[in-house]
């Protein structure tokens, strides 16, 4: 069973300071992501790349997606599996290996969630992330790897 779903943003450039690229430093980094009925993300390159620190760079919106994607598929199969989640929190990393060309890509991205459940076996939780992270449709879309160090809480009662 196939099922194909459509996903659509727009972008806007927002840093042009009069003379657009005129040269690499003449030009912010500044953009808007929008989609509709939804919040506008303000974006930027990292600092490093002249962009704007107050700002989300593409590096963090792709862990961002990644841990969202990951909690969502593992909320999914905890409670298909009898493990009550109460709170998830996630302290994500990536690790983006420039290349002397100016390119570069990431080579793994470390998901370290922190489950806290009030019912449900504490060794089969942790060994859902597994399943979560077959499930998760952004993980399984990455072509570098994305690790996790799970961490569960049992909650006081």
């Amino acid at each position: 069973m196939n099922h194909e779903h459509h996903f659509a943003v727009s972008l806007e450039w927002t840093g042009n300071r009069g003379t657009g690229t005129s040269d690499y430093r003449a030009y912010g980094r500044d953009h808007v992501v929008r989609a509709d009925g939804k919040h506008e993300i303000s974006g930027s390159s990292d600092r490093v790349f002249h962009g704007d620190a107050d700002r989300w760079n593409p590096e963090e919106m792709l862990i961002a997606a990644l841990t969202q994607c990951h909690l969502l598929s593992y909320l999914h199969v905890a409670a298909s599996n009898g493990v009550v989640v109460t709170d998830y929190t996630d302290a994500a990393t990536g690790i983006m290996e420039q290349t002397a060309d100016g390119g570069g890509h990431f080579t793994s991205v470390t998901l370290r969630p922190v489950v806290t459940i009030s019912a449900g076996d504490p060794d089969r939780a942790i060994s859902l992330h597994h399943e979560a992270s077959l499930k998760c449709f952004i993980a399984n879309s990455m072509n570098f790897p994305v690790r996790h160090e799970p961490r569960v809480v049992l909650r006081e009662k």
